[in-house]
């Protein structure tokens, strides 16, 4: 399923600290409306409180700007550019920026579910292995090879499926590419 960042409205968080973009979500079956993952981007405006979702687990990963530190007196994380941070979605964080805003690609996800892996990719041909995936166009363009359609992703677009394929990202691009493998 294909999405874009042009046609998502952003929604401001209740302590005024920056907004998010829902870019795609798996739920459970309609009996148990559990969620199974859901990836999103945020635009983080100022230091404050972080999200929590306990239960839950989260890769966070800055795709614009210079990051942030997420601490609290037993934790002390660096959210660096391009380098998706693995922790746990329930820990009680406050969030210090570095060097002023910047936008974080998130994907929070029920660990007992599903495993996921996240990755910076640049120009070249990468493989999507069996199973589901999302992909998102961060700068510039790229093309899905899939068996059963080519799809081409400028920058602020995406595709969630479960297909296996090729991505193949032009020079000068860069693309986030999730794996989402069931458990």
């Amino acid at each position: 399923m294909r999405f874009s960042i042009s046609q998502i409205a952003p929604q401001a968080w209740k302590n005024g600290g920056g907004s998010t973009q829902e870019l795609a979500r798996a739920d459970g079956d309609a009996g148990t409306a559990q969620m199974i993952w859901r990836a999103s981007l945020a635009q983080i405006d100022q230091d404050g409180p972080f999200s929590t979702f306990p239960g839950l687990s989260r890769i966070h990963c800055i795709v614009a700007g210079a990051g942030l530190q997420l601490s609290n007196g037993d934790y002390r994380l660096s959210a660096k550019p391009l380098d998706p941070l693995y922790f746990d979605g329930g820990l009680d964080l406050e969030a210090r920026l570095k060097e002023g805003p910047c936008t974080a690609f998130n994907l929070i996800y029920e660990p007992n579910l599903i495993r996921p892996e996240m990755q910076i990719c640049e120009a070249g041909t990468h493989r999507l292995g069996d199973g589901a995936h999302l992909v998102f166009a961060l700068t510039g363009k790229l093309r899905l090879d899939l068996p059963e359609a080519e799809i081409c992703l400028g920058q602020g677009d995406g595709w969630h499926g479960d297909l296996s394929g090729l991505v193949e990202i032009a020079p000068g691009s860069r693309a986030v590419l999730v794996g989402l493998e069931l458990i």
